[in-house]
């Protein structure tokens, strides 16, 4: 007889997000806590927080930290986990070692799971050749188990998988899904007592913490059949299964270091903000069935549905976050976004006016806030650019001198109080206009004279912000620079 998982659909929707605190919290995994939340809600479910720290040499609470602040950041708020608590806890694996040895023990008694004292460079050898193991050690007697451990032999423990079954379970994402235990033998479940593995603690507290569904990368597929096998040899029913397509890079390889940051401390960092990765994160691997791409939290969470979840990788696209996210800034109310971007000036001297207003005419160009500090520099320092930059289309360098003089003539001529925007924009267009049919030769040399770039707000923009004096004084400094080189 195949085994199989409990598909009830009367359970009580309970989720969890289990990540290993030996890193900083990936975008990887941050998209499937994203997709458990979005279940949890839609369903009234629960949202639950477990910290998988068995592995003691390179489990820190410093990264487990860094998961609870990327969750905080992003809005996902648990119901149950570390710090808040809960009726099912300890969440910490670390915490729950007397509830995996109850059930190690049991495994064991019931001759379900045995000592295995085979030598390390024998299983390594056949994990290099991809070879299944089926260990002796299950027949060993207990006297022989005994000796063997009193005299301080190492071992690991392992499952005692039965020979040629069949494993069914309806991926709620895949369909139907089948293994042979064939491929999967006597697998490894603790390395003693008190330091069980993975998919021996994931079964247990699955359990005893009433998990209807696990929704996680499909990296974990082929630890679902091991899975399902402790959990009907402990007696235990088994949640439902999802699991979400692989997060690639844009040569379609799983997303990793050398494509791009991939830590969600380092989004945040850059200036890329929550509502922006919420939204990009959810259209990795699901598709909403219409063409809107943009959406609030309260509108993933209603219309959500594993049902659209993707077959096929998802392609982390920067170029698509970074719309998504020139967006957000772009629509943010501006009391909010000025929060925010005077974050990433504040190492200059200038007055809070004199920020807020080189802030919010940078707004529109941002496709992130760390962006910020590059594309104000020239706001702060004397711009440096080459002459050649100041030439528009086919002028010469009289032609620029000329247009650098009559800018510089409508600036002398200006007054303080009409040296504002609306003011400057209506007389250099009209300038514009009588200096040449193509209003580039008269703003283009004055846009570079003014910000040494050749993409910037407008020139109207950039000399009402920096002012009368200082606008004069970089015009004078680009006519000397066309004379000189």
């Amino acid at each position: 007889m195949p085994i199989k998982p409990d598909q009830s659909e009367k359970k009580l929707i309970r989720v969890r997000i289990a990540p290993s605190p030996t890193g900083l919290f990936h975008i990887g995994t941050a998209r499937a806590a994203l997709f458990n939340f979005l279940f949890a809600k839609k369903h009234e479910g629960s949202f639950i927080l477990r910290i998988e720290d068995t592995d003691k040499k390179r489990s820190q609470r410093y990264f487990e930290q860094d998961i609870i602040d990327g969750l905080d950041w992003l809005g996902l708020k648990r119901d149950e986990g570390p710090v808040i608590g809960g009726k099912y806890g300890p969440y910490r694996q670390s915490e729950r070692i007397e509830i995996y040895k109850k059930y190690l023990k049991q495994l064991l008694e019931e001759d379900k799971a045995f000592y295995c004292f085979c030598k390390k460079s024998e299983t390594d050898l056949l994990i290099t050749k991809r070879s299944v193991h089926w260990c002796k050690c299950g027949d060993l007697s207990d006297k022989e188990i005994k000796e063997k451990i009193s005299n301080r032999e190492s071992f690991v423990i392992r499952f005692k998988t039965p020979r040629k079954k069949e494993i069914v379970f309806k991926d709620l994402i895949r369909g139907r899904v089948k293994f042979d235990t064939e491929i999967i033998g006597n697998f490894s479940i603790a390395k003693n007592l008190d330091e069980p593995l993975y998919n021996f603690a994931a079964v247990v507290d699955d359990y005893e913490m009433r998990i209807s569904h696990v929704i996680r990368g499909e990296d974990h597929i082929s630890n679902t059949p091991k899975q399902l096998l402790l959990a009907q040899a402990l007696g235990f029913s088994s949640p439902s299964y999802a699991h979400l397509a692989l997060i690639l890079g844009p040569d379609k390889t799983k997303l990793s270091k050398r494509h791009n940051t991939v830590s969600l401390k380092d989004y945040k960092e850059n200036g890329y903000l929550s509502e922006a990765m919420i939204n990009f994160m959810a259209l990795l691997g699901w598709n909403p069935g219409t063409n809107q791409e943009i959406f609030s939290l309260s509108e993933l969470i209603e219309n959500f549905s594993l049902k659209r979840a993707q077959l096929s990788g998802a392609i982390f696209d920067l170029n698509k976050l970074e719309w998504i996210n020139g967006y957000y800034i772009r629509n943010f109310p501006e009391k909010k976004y000025l929060e925010m971007a005077l974050k990433y000036l504040k190492g200059h001297n200038e007055n809070k006016e004199y920020l807020t207003k080189v802030s919010m005419v940078s707004r529109g160009r941002l496709k992130k806030l760390s962006d910020l500090e590059r594309d104000t520099k020239f706001f702060f320092d004397e711009p440096q650019y080459e002459q050649i930059l100041l030439c528009w289309k086919q002028m010469t360098k009289e032609d620029i001198k000329e247009s650098l003089k009559e800018s510089l003539k409508t600036f002398n001529d200006l007054g303080d109080i009409q040296f504002k925007k609306d003011n400057l924009e209506l007389i250099l267009l009209k300038k514009a206009q009588e200096f040449n049919k193509d209003r580039g030769c008269l703003l283009w040399p004055l846009r570079v004279a003014l910000t040494g770039l050749n993409a910037s707000p407008s020139p109207f923009d950039v000399a009402a912000i920096l002012g009368k004096k200082e606008s004069i004084k970089r015009i004078k400094k680009a006519i000397s620079k066309a004379n000189n080189e």
